[in-house]
């Protein structure tokens, strides 16, 4: 075992997969001796050349464009755009063209492509800089969308997405690069579409992803000191989603909160709580609460774009609420 930062757990991934795979490369901005925007991929350049890690113009239609067309050509680019705002500029390569080749070929062509990007609230960077967009490509058929939440998971979700062969969206929250925690150093992968109970309970289910699992294990934690037992379960892919993990907890528990650090509206966490209504209705002896964004863009003051972000008191509020009715 060796203790490894999420941010190097994501760099040894890739590492790991260019040294068993040649056909694996990386196209970004400033990937290069920068070693990207958030300093992922430092020191890959001195170990592959040039030609596999691949500095871009500031164009990530470009970058996303080229990693098709080398992706049905035989090769696994890893495409990093640096935040996933910038994704709606080549959402036309994305959604018309990398989710839907394998369909319009009949099978003939396949997109094996990663593009890992990074989301979320918190750095007073703007509106156009801070948002969680993952949802937005929920309705794609065709793309695999991951939200690690652990080094380990990071890691092992990653080579899993490398090695998948179709194109999968990695999203990276920022505030979760420098958590630490001691994985194996040998290889293996985390398969993807299926969830894990980060901890056991009776009495709510919490439906959490990315950094939201450690809000919801803090809120759990909390609440343990007043005899309330919740289930905490990572989600770990949006696409696939682990349908099964949460309604069998739902099932148990009686009560759900979903957990998610997008809009509310037409989120993510709509479309769980969705599955929840549609499969453990009668189970339920509460509402199911959701718990996310409100629906206007992040300010750039820090105090007010803080105070957009769920907290553990607003679980435990929830919690608190759904155990009264």
């Amino acid at each position: 075992m060796r203790e490894v930062t999420y941010s190097e757990a994501v760099r040894d991934a890739m590492r790991e997969e260019m040294r068993r795979d040649e056909r694996v490369f990386l196209l970004g901005e400033d990937i290069g001796r920068k070693g990207g925007v958030y300093g992922v991929t430092r020191g890959l350049l001195d170990e592959f050349g040039a030609e596999r890690i691949r500095d871009c113009p500031i164009s990530e239609s470009a970058i996303i464009g080229c990693g098709i067309g080398a992706a049905l050509n035989g090769m696994i680019p890893i495409c990093e755009i640096s935040n996933c705002d910038f994704m709606l500029v080549c959402a036309d390569q994305i959604i018309n063209q990398a989710a839907k080749m394998r369909y319009m070929s009949g099978g003939q062509a396949s997109v094996p492509m990663v593009i890992r990007t990074t989301y979320g609230v918190g750095r007073g960077s703007g509106a156009q800089h801070s948002q969680s967009l993952y949802g937005t490509f929920l309705p794609t058929a065709g793309l695999k969308i991951v939200l690690p939440a652990t080094p380990y998971d990071a890691k092992g979700l990653l080579k899993a997405a490398i090695r998948d062969p179709d194109p999968v969206l990695f999203f990276e929250h920022r505030f979760l690069y420098a958590q630490k925690e001691s994985i194996p150093e040998e290889d293996f992968t985390v398969p993807l579409g299926v969830a894990k109970v980060e901890r056991e309970g009776n009495d709510i289910s919490v439906i959490a992803s990315g950094r939201m699992v450690r809000i919801a294990l803090a809120a759990a934690e909390e609440l343990a000191s007043r005899g309330i037992k919740l289930e905490v379960i990572d989600i770990r892919c949006l696409v696939p989603l682990d349908r099964d993990a949460i309604v069998n907890s739902v099932i148990k528990t009686g009560r759900a909160i979903v957990a998610d650090e997008s809009p509310l509206a037409g989120g993510a966490a709509a479309e769980i709580g969705m599955v929840i209504q549609e499969s453990a209705f009668h189970y339920l002896n509460a509402p199911i609460e959701r718990i996310g964004l409100p629906n206007v863009p992040a300010p750039l003051s820090r105090p007010l774009e803080m105070s957009l972000l769920p907290t553990s008191a607003d679980i435990c509020a929830a919690s608190l609420r759904m155990l009264r009715e």
